[in-house]
């Protein structure tokens, strides 16, 4: 009886009993809910520490009728863009204790099934949809969700969403390379999925950046158009530098991108920031190490914002759509 009492788990009853509050505010604060006062909340989560208590997650989904999972919906998840998004979001979620789904979709085959209502993505208590906004095609398909849902990495109206100002990164790119040396030239990118709906991160890149050029006088010598294939990407990037007049300076819209140029430039026995100057965009991890002049995004704290803007209306919270703007910095290296 007694090595029994020993072993016995602590319950939620004993965690209340310990805060001295009822077990409905236990579950409220174990459940990230916001009307939960914060003296409160740090006495409830000092006596789970104390107790070392750990929820049964299985009764906790039957008792509030939950899955305490979220679908991610995301082109890819190949790319450091999006492993450092997902680090943002997968972040806040499993803090509240919410289990991520992830559904990268690829390509037009992939998406054509998440389309569907019985999938597996439109279970989940929450959906964040990355980079495209795919609310308009839900609605044409009539498929019901029901569920609170985040665009991250893209905005529209009446819709929560965490995004980058995009025209301003391309502004000051344009900017940036407007004072440097030689020919202009920019690598936009497209995607299997960009045919299918719009997404405008890209295109607002490119009017920054023209504007920026405009008004400084600038012409644009040449565009070229890239996936986020690499053999692609240096295909694109082999082109470019045929043709290019040098010196030149290129905006690769998308560090991936800037990768490849750099590596092409470097196997054709040029001088990167004199013969060739690079400006990208993201500021990836690697960017530094490379020397690459480019655009810093604050991809995981994006990632953390829009995660709070879901659990805030599985939280409860009824009001109006938020938007958070986020805004990039650009950072001059050597390569320009």
């Amino acid at each position: 009886m007694v090595a029994g009492d020993v072993t016995r788990k602590p319950t939620i009853q004993d965690v209340a009993r310990r805060a001295g509050v009822g077990v409905g505010t236990v579950s409220r604060v174990l459940n990230n809910h916001p009307s939960v006062r914060g003296v409160t909340r740090e006495g409830v989560l000092r006596a789970i520490a104390d107790l070392d208590y750990t929820p049964n997650p299985h009764a906790r989904r039957i008792a509030g009728g939950r899955s305490y999972t979220v679908s991610v919906l995301l082109p890819v998840v190949t790319t450091e863009f999006y492993v450092r998004l997902l680090d943002g979001l997968e972040g806040a979620f499993q803090a509240a204790r919410y289990d991520v789904a992830i559904f990268p979709l690829l390509d037009r085959s992939r998406l054509e099934r998440y389309l569907g209502s019985h999938t597996l993505a439109y279970q989940a208590d929450g959906l964040v949809m990355a980079t495209y906004n795919l609310t308009s095609l839900l609605a044409e398909r009539r498929v019901r969700t029901g569920q609170p849902t985040v665009l991250v990495d893209a905005h529209t109206e009446g819709v929560d969403c965490a995004y980058m100002d995009n025209v301003t990164g391309g502004r000051l790119a344009g900017e940036y390379a407007a004072g440097l040396p030689g020919e202009l030239y920019a690598v936009w990118v497209e995607t299997e999925l960009d045919q299918l709906f719009t997404t405008r991160v890209f295109e607002e890149r490119r009017a920054g950046f023209l504007e920026a050029l405009a008004a400084a006088g600038r012409p644009l010598r040449g565009e070229f158009t890239a996936s986020f294939d690499p053999p692609a990407a240096r295909t694109v990037a082999a082109t470019l530098l045929d043709g290019a007049a040098l010196p030149c300076t290129v905006f690769a819209s998308a560090d991936l991108l800037a990768g490849a140029l750099l590596d092409e430039v470097h196997a054709r026995g040029l001088k990167i920031g004199e013969d060739v100057r690079v400006i990208g965009f993201d500021d990836q991890p690697w960017a530094a190490g490379r020397g690459l002049t480019t655009l810093h995004q604050p991809v995981e704290a994006m990632g953390f914002e829009a995660a709070g803007l879901l659990l805030g209306r599985l939280g409860g919270y009824r009001g109006p759509a938020r938007a958070r703007r986020f805004e990039p910095r650009l950072i001059v290296r050597g390569s320009a």
